[in-house]
């Protein structure tokens, strides 16, 4: 139409330009769609005790939930990244979130443990189908010009989840009853799967990398390095967070009705630490970012051990700033774990990007894991060592990794 008539030609690209705005606009049901999967994921924390009692088991067998969770993740996710690579693009998107929807009415259907651990296994093969085909969506549809923009809308979910979602679904939790917080995520996905269906284009696939080309691509020895960079750190995390309440309930004698406020600091220093590390690893390179950020994760962890050691009495002045650090670096430092493996290998960067969102996902089973088995043994206030233990390790792979890789260069 717009060739047929060159006088408007001009007009034609104005509405065009219009249409790629609105384009973006609609990306807000993927938006959406993240911020349930964010909040569905790192809410269940909060409500351990809770689920523990309810459905008559200890709270270290509440805590497989999460590792559950992570592993099915890690490893479903790359695995359904091949098995619909063939699909058009809104369907996967579509199936994957009406799943989700699914599986968190199963949950707060749950008749008991089996029942629940089953929903939350769907929960993450849905949830591990849906983001990493809403960032390919998001950046083919932006094109080169927006694809930043693109990808940042329907991470801005995730964020959101983290702030705001996770401190709101406890708050509900204890208000109402934790089924009550998969009912209200089990709303928010199928409010998402009629925009995504209603208002999103179709989206034909695109070219795919298969197991093998990942495999590869893990055997080098500067992105295996990176990767058991994220699995530490977000182990070291994990082993807290799954069971923060008992911790801070042994620690400083907080009840559940401060577990709210913290999660909402927890979420705002982390927002702050993706935020101020994405820059810092501009201008100060990657890598001494993530060296950055794992010191402080020490530091943190190493003040949760200090916090224990001196009694509920004196442990808040400690402990409550540990919680800031310890999100503010934590979060910063796997921000800056992606820009290290793009700047690794930038040809194959949604490759290796994928495989740290496995890593990551199996960071936090084993975190959850380790943190179990120490709730088991009694030892709620030993949390801290456990976390430092994994958090040395992190710093020490980075260290090994950088001096392996700077070896290689001038060899």
């Amino acid at each position: 139409m717009t060739r047929a008539y060159p006088a408007g030609q001009a007009l034609a690209l104005d509405h065009g330009q219009a249409a790629g705005i609105d384009s973006l606009t609609s990306l807000v049901w993927l938006t959406l769609g993240a911020f349930a999967i964010g909040t569905e994921g790192f809410m269940i924390a909060g409500l351990l005790p809770a689920l523990a009692c309810d459905l008559d088991v200890g709270l270290p067998a509440a805590g497989h939930l999460v590792t559950a969770f992570s592993l099915t993740y890690a490893i479903g996710a790359p695995v359904m990244a091949v098995l619909t690579a063939g699909l058009e693009r809104r369907r996967v998107l579509a199936i994957a979130m009406g799943g989700f929807a699914l599986g968190n009415l199963l949950a707060a259907l749950a008749a008991g443990y089996a029942e629940l651990l089953a929903a939350r296994l769907l929960l993450a093969l849905s949830a591990g189908s849906f983001m990493p085909a809403a960032s390919g969506y998001a950046a083919a549809l932006g094109g080169p010009e927006r694809r930043g923009r693109a990808l940042s809308t329907v991470t801005t979910g995730l964020t959101l989840a983290i702030i705001l979602g996770v401190p709101l679904g406890v708050l509900v939790g204890q208000g109402f009853g934790w089924r009550a917080t998969f009912f209200g995520v089990a709303g928010l996905a199928a409010f998402s799967l009629l925009g995504i269906l209603a208002r999103l284009p179709r989206q034909p696939s695109g070219a795919m990398p298969g197991l093998g080309e990942r495999l590869a691509l893990a055997k080098r020895r500067d992105i295996s390095g990176a990767l058991v960079t994220s699995v530490l750190t977000v182990a070291g995390t994990f082993t807290v967070y799954t069971y923060l309440a008992a911790f801070m309930a042994s620690v400083a004698g907080l009840g559940p009705q401060a577990l709210a406020p913290v999660l909402l600091g927890f979420g705002m220093a982390s927002a702050v630490g993706t935020q101020l590390s994405g820059s810092a690893a501009d201008r100060w390179g990657a890598r001494r970012i993530v060296v950055l950020g794992a010191g402080l994760t020490l530091l943190a962890y190493l003040a949760f051990v200090l916090s224990a050691a001196l009694g509920p009495a004196r442990a808040m002045p400690i402990l409550l700033p540990a919680i800031l650090l310890w999100g503010l670096a934590s979060w910063g430092l796997i921000a800056a774990q992606q820009a290290r493996l793009v700047a690794l290998a930038p040809a194959l960067a949604p490759v290796s990007l994928s495989m740290n969102a496995s890593a990551i996902y199996l960071g936090s089973a084993m975190g959850a894991a380790a943190g179990a088995l120490t709730i088991a043994d009694g030892a709620v206030e030993r949390l801290g060592w456990v976390a430092a233990g994994f958090g040395l390790a992190a710093l020490l792979s980075v260290r090994l990794n950088g001096s392996s890789a700077s070896g290689r260069a001038r060899g």
